[in-house]
């Protein structure tokens, strides 16, 4: 039986958007928090920004709009917050079933090998997507979409790596790219095959990657499945010198890469990554300078994803001092997945950043918007500035701080996606 999804109930939303005219319009009295690099969060106080065709057109002191504009549709924004509008750079969104059974094991004290023979881990999350349809992964998929969607996300990462299997993960990447043309929202794909060993390859890490791995990323970039390729290089997973023979096959496709890297211990994955020019080393727990040398000279941003090192209960913090001593951009996403950090909130991302590794507001804004950008490679999103996508937040605060301090608490009153309101 196929595992397509069945397109024909979605081919009004499709043309609808196809046909949709971006309008022009000018949001002013605001507060913009334009993330550019004049002063903290490049904010302009008593503000004004032009849209015209989905792309930002002007933005500046609404005291010195240019008259040009003034013809634009006005929009009151009485005082508020305006943000570029939020970037997850790193989840694992699309999976079948979910481990709250072995998530409740755990705190009654069961051990890994507990949950693993009572058939939990990784396998039970596997289990579950390769015995879903692309229509079954798709519904489930939607509402942790749309939780991020009503928190102002307008750009989201999504890997493969549940299916370890040449059908299941090509089946995730088209749901994947399936999410972006039923929601207003900017889908960037990673092929995880490179996520964990399957039980039918036990013991033979390295014949996983040439008879699995390898083959269905090139079936994934023949189909246009792939935006990156990403990786975890970690005892329990792929050594450095696998990651560095499907780095190697990318490379030769053009496809850029990022890795999941020394997040509970120092393998030397991240200086691979920056070998590789990677867009991001994603983790970073057990990272030691000479890591973070490497990756500021690569270009390689830094994702730290706090949802897993809270799940998992972690000790050894991120090297958040070493990555400001050395210039390293620091990106925060959610890591949405079903073990580790089974996390729909940028928001509360945002804190857990900066209350467990003592993040800034700032830093963790900029970690959402801009630095999540520059991980997925994106230089026309996650600032407000003439000429980038008009993917904006207005928010019912007045500075940007309160978005990081509250706690469980969502000040979004709406968002644009390239000039279009969402509600």
């Amino acid at each position: 039986m196929s595992r397509h999804i069945n397109t024909s109930a979605l081919d009004f939303v499709l043309q609808a958007k196809a046909e949709s005219q971006m309008a022009s319009f000018l949001i002013h009295t605001i507060n913009a928090a334009t993330m550019q690099d004049h002063g903290p969060y490049g904010l302009i106080q008593n503000a004004a920004i032009a849209v015209e065709n989905g792309m930002i057109a002007w933005v500046g002191l609404k005291a010195e709009l240019p008259s040009q504009f003034e013809a634009f549709e006005h929009m009151d924004g009485q005082g508020r917050l305006v943000t570029p509008a939020l970037v997850d750079c790193h989840t694992h969104i699309v999976f079948g079933g979910n481990r709250a059974k072995e998530f409740e094991m755990r705190l009654q004290g069961a051990s890994y090998e507990e949950v693993a023979r009572a058939g939990g881990g990784i396998v039970s999350t596997v289990m579950a997507t390769r015995g879903a349809s692309e229509s079954q992964l798709l519904a489930e998929a939607l509402p942790r979409v749309d939780a991020l969607l009503k928190e102002g996300v307008a750009t989201l990462e999504i890997k493969s790596g549940y299916g370890l299997d040449h059908i299941t993960e090509l089946s995730m990447l088209r749901v994947a790219r399936k999410i972006e043309q039923v929601r207003k929202v900017r889908v960037k794909t990673s092929y995880l095959g490179a996520h964990a060993i399957p039980a039918e390859y036990k013991g033979k890490s390295a014949a996983y990657i040439n008879d699995v791995c390898i083959p269905t990323l090139r079936a994934a970039h023949a189909e246009a499945l792939v935006d990156a390729v990403d990786g975890f290089c970690e005892g329990i997973a792929f050594s450095v010198q696998e990651i560095r023979q499907v780095f190697e096959v990318a490379a030769s496709l053009g496809i850029a890469v990022k890795l999941h890297a020394e997040q509970l211990s120092n393998l030397g994955g991240a200086k691979l990554a920056a070998s590789f020019k990677a867009l991001s080393a994603d983790h970073l727990e057990y990272l030691d300078e000479e890591g973070v040398v490497a990756m500021k000279q690569a270009g390689t941003v830094a994702v730290i994803l706090p949802g897993a090192f809270y799940t998992l209960r972690e000790k050894q913090a991120p090297p958040i001092e070493l990555f400001r001593k050395h210039n390293v951009p620091m990106a925060v996403s959610t890591d949405c997945n079903p073990g580790s950090s089974p996390l729909t909130s940028l928001l509360l991302t945002m804190n857990m950043a900066a209350t467990l590794f003592r993040m800034t507001p700032e830093e963790c804004l900029r970690g959402a918007t801009q630095h999540a950008a520059a991980a997925l490679g994106l230089d026309d999103c996650g600032i407000i500035a003439v000429g980038k996508r008009a993917d904006l937040a207005v928010w019912n605060v007045t500075h940007p701080n309160e978005l990081t301090y509250r706690i469980g608490f969502n000040p979004l009153h709406h968002h644009y996606f390239k000039g279009q309101l969402c509600a």
